[in-house]
Formats: structure tokens, sequence, C-alpha cells
């Protein structure tokens, strides 16, 4: 047969480079070749590989989340245990859940906190507004009223919402761990303002003499805690400034 007559070889076709393997790594107990220039081979091939390759996670697996540290793993402990808190209630809310829904583990959590009691009062603290100081608007009127909304935004508030939930659900016994907690954070600085603001309209003559008594001052928080635990009625507004209105104003005027 004459060479003219010779027939061309097949040529493979070339594949497109989105459908070529990606270079194969080796991975668990497989062998690294050995010898010289293995260390180079392996370099060069997880430089070429895909990035989910090269991280030892298959394609379309998602690459694991990051270990929260310090602050942001903290806010996410606190974020799980309210969560736990306010859908479950605190008779189902566990240290294993709350370590899980934080992507943490449990040991975490017993390193800073002997119990589930002690982790909630700290979360409650850590959300709950902080204590404000009434200014002086020159009318009890308005001073009652802007208090009484700041007991309804603090009572509304995430934590507030937690502190309700919590005195719903538990008895007098096992509330006493955090009444230290509500009596600290949420009695004492809205009585004390309360106070403050009794003492300056006996001053300004709109508060009748001798109303500015610890007795007059549990008055609006009462009302509140009673509200959100015996009736379970709404914090809203509207109930704010009514308390303020018809129930401490007539109360202390002259």
């Amino acid at each position: 047969m004459n060479q003219t007559d010779r027939r061309p070889e097949p040529v493979a076709p070339e594949v497109p480079p989105a459908h070529r393997a990606a270079p194969r790594v080796p991975t668990g107990r497989e062998a690294v070749p050995a010898g010289p220039g293995a260390v180079d081979l392996v370099v060069a091939t997880l430089r070429s590989a895909p990035p989910q390759v090269a991280a030892g996670v298959g394609p379309g697996v998602a690459a694991p989340a990051a270990r929260r540290r310090g602050r942001a793993l903290e806010v996410a402990i606190f974020d799980a245990a309210l969560d736990q808190l306010t859908s479950g209630g605190f008779a189902r809310m566990t240290m294993e859940g709350v370590a899980g829904a934080a992507h943490t583990g449990k040991a975490a959590l017993y390193r800073r906190w002997a119990s589930k009691a002690d982790l909630v009062v700290d979360a409650l603290g850590s959300t709950l507004p902080p204590p404000t100081d009434i200014p002086d608007l020159g009318s009890v009127r308005d001073e009652l009223v802007q208090l009484t909304a700041y007991l309804g935004e603090m009572m509304n508030s995430r934590a507030g919402t937690a502190v309700r939930a919590l005195m719903a659900e538990l008895d007098h016994e096992q509330v006493v761990p955090f009444k230290g907690f509500v009596l600290s954070r949420v009695i004492e600085p809205v009585t004390e303002a309360m106070l403050a603001i009794l003492r300056r309209g006996e001053e300004r003559g709109d508060v009748r003499r001798g109303a500015a008594t610890s007795l007059v001052a549990d008055v609006a928080p009462a009302m509140l805690l009673y509200r959100a635990k015996v009736w379970d009625g709404p914090l809203d507004t509207e109930f704010c400034r009514e308390l303020a209105e018809q129930v401490l104003l007539p109360m202390v005027r002259p």
C-alpha cells in the first residue's frame, strides 16, 4: 500500500474546560508520591484544584462555619438562650440546645455558667434597656408619662418579654434565682426615678407634700408586673399613658 493510501488516524475531540475532571488530590490515608519533586507536585496540584477540593470539601458541600470566639460567641449564646426561653419556656431550655444553636460545645457554656439559670440572668442583662433618669420637664404629668413609657419599652424589649415568660411559667420557689436581677435591673431603677419625679414635684408645688414615699413609688412597677403575670394584658403605649394619668397622677396631686 502506498503512503498516499494511508488513512489519517482519528483525533480525540478536545474536552471543554468546564467538563474536564478536576485534578485528583490525595486525601485521607492515600499514599503521596515519594521521591524528588513529590512535594512540589502536590502543591502544584492543590493550587490548580477548585477551592472546595483544595479545602477538602466535595463539590456542592458547604465548608464548615468558622467557630465563633470572644464577644461574637457570647452574643450567639445569649441569642440562642433567649430564643429557647421565649419559644419553649425555661423548663424545656437546655444547655445542649443553646450550645447547638450557637455552634459551640456544651463545655464552653459550663466553663462560664454553672447552670442555665446563671446563663439566663446574663442573657437578660445583655439586652435589657439600661436604667434611665427622667429629666426635669417642668410638669409632673409629663415626667410620669415618660417614666411609664420607659417601663413599657423595657417590658416589651426582648429581655422584658423573656422576663414575662419566666414570671408566667415559674412558681415562687423557681423564680428565686431571678429575683435579684428583676429587683436590681427593673424595680429599683424605676422606683428611684419615680421618687426623683415626686421630690421635684413637691418643690414645684404640683405634687402634694409627703407623696414621695417608697410605697407610692412601688405602684407603677407593681401594676406592670401584675398585668404581665396575672392578667397577661398588653403593655402598650395606651396602657402606659393611662397608668400615668389615671392612677399615678391623681394619687400624688395636691
